[in-house]
């Protein structure tokens, strides 16, 4: 027996060996999966009977190279397989660490650690990301805490328009979608009164581009995300026009490629983010039909990584527990436009993906036993995981809304957080709230020159 077999090269795994199939056994008892890609499910393609599984030998030590070299070891262990198996499917072992988590982003929203210095341009974003996640939670924000937050993005926001990335910085397009997302989070009138929106408009403008696309900030480079974030701010705000997004919709189904998904600019690669916020702002500008629907949805799904449960965010990459929410927040995008064609075999209850093993990779890999979450097993807890993680789950465990909603939850009942909406990314609630308060307000009117720009 050698206890190299993945005890040595991934020692969370467990000593493990080959002699009378103890390696998978071993294996299933210690990982607490039952999706593992080292299992040959094809019987028949193996030639194997009924019950047999050829062991492939992906994580196996160098040790062992020679004994595969001579022969193959095959063994018969669907019985005992079923029975680790419902063992391990226990709900207890699927818990959401909800008090520990609320402490870590209850913290974060008074007071940084010098790590985070390097996000100094990024401020926005950090109001944004623990608001949110603590939103999903179901933790109420004290008034005092939303009104410091309200004054501190009133200070983010540039004369220019448009917010920066912290107070006195150049307006950027990408904070300024975090401090619109974090000020209609907290709903209130005085989070509302806080965007100029007639500055705002003017910002969107200067950024516009002749081909439809749009500059993340005056002078800086062009991608699908400032097209999101134009058209996400915009719409919430009540500044959306057709002039704003004349030839948008048709400069980001250029983006989408060969592969299916969307690339950051025509010609580029597929990455789930770009995807995500190509589609979404399609969506936004109700010209979702444009894209190959058929050929995106092949693509995000196979973004789903077998294994794991997780997605990863390009074709042969790692799994990264924020694409829970980037890739698996394209699937209800998906499904409303394919229902919208008259799709027959769509599923009236569950999205077009494994719902359950994706929140089983979030519950049992993406989680700081001192509080909030991460990318995967060996990497650092952050705010921007804790609330992907956490949006991803939400996505995973909610189904549809209204009339048709249905609930899939793995774990404890306490493990289900609040929904969001797969657009905007906040709760569903709070973007009808700001919705209905700026259509109060005629879209403003701007002088020809700041239109013209």
């Amino acid at each position: 027996m050698c206890g190299g077999c993945v005890g040595t090269e991934y020692p969370e795994r467990g000593t493990t060996c080959l002699e009378g199939g103890s390696f998978l056994l071993n294996f299933v008892g210690c990982a607490q999966c039952g999706r593992r890609d080292f299992v040959l499910v094809g019987n028949r393609a193996a030639g194997l009977h009924d019950g047999e599984e050829i062991v492939t030998y992906d994580h196996l030590c160098k040790n062992c190279h020679h004994l595969i070299a001579r022969h193959e070891y095959t063994f018969s262990i669907v019985d005992d397989y079923q029975v680790c198996l419902l063992s391990l499917r226990s709900p207890s072992r699927y818990v959401l660490q909800r008090e520990k988590h609320f402490h870590y982003l209850k913290r974060g929203l008074r007071q940084l650690t010098e790590a985070y210095e390097c996000l100094d341009a990024s401020r926005p974003w950090l109001c944004y990301w623990i608001l949110h996640s603590l939103e999903l939670l179901d933790e109420p924000i004290p008034e005092s805490v939303a009104s410091d937050v309200c004054q501190f993005l009133r200070r983010c926001q540039s004369p220019q328009g448009g917010f920066g990335g912290g107070p006195g910085q150049h307006p950027h397009l990408a904070p300024t979608y975090a401090a619109v997302n974090a000020l209609c989070i907290i709903g209130t009138e005085e989070a509302f009164g806080i965007i100029d929106r007639k500055k705002l408009l003017e910002y969107l403008h200067s950024l516009k581009q002749p081909d439809g696309s749009f500059l993340m900030h005056v002078g800086g480079e062009v991608d699908v995300r400032s097209a999101y974030c134009a058209a996400s701010v915009a719409s919430l705000t009540n500044i959306l026009t057709p002039t704003l997004f004349a030839g948008t919709a048709e400069w980001i189904a250029r983006c989408q490629n060969w592969e299916g998904g969307i690339g950051g600019v025509p010609g580029m690669e597929a990455h789930g983010g770009y995807t995500f916020c190509g589609v979404a702002a399609l969506v936004i500008l109700k010209q979702e039909h444009l894209l190959n629907l058929r050929s995106l949805l092949h693509w995000v799904t196979g973004r789903q990584m077998r294994f794991e449960g997780g997605f990863q965010g390009r074709c042969n990459k790692l799994v990264d527990g924020c694409y829970s929410f980037w890739q698996a927040g394209l699937l209800p995008l998906l499904h409303r436009a394919l229902h919208a064609r008259g799709d027959p075999a769509l599923s009236m209850a569950h999205w077009m993906f494994d719902q359950l093993a994706l929140q089983e990779y979030i519950l049992l890999c993406c989680q700081c036993p001192a509080g909030g979450l991460l990318d995967k097993p060996g990497k650092s807890r952050d705010f921007y995981h804790t609330c992907y993680c956490l949006s991803g789950l939400a996505i995973a465990q909610h189904f549809g809304s209204g009339d048709l909603h249905n609930e899939v939850v793995l774990g404890i009942p306490e493990n289900c957080l609040q929904a969001t909406h797969p657009v905007y990314n906040i709760a569903p609630e709070k973007v009808a709230r700001a919705v209905m308060h700026f259509l109060q307000y005629p879209v403003p009117s701007l002088d020809p020159a700041s239109a013209a720009e």
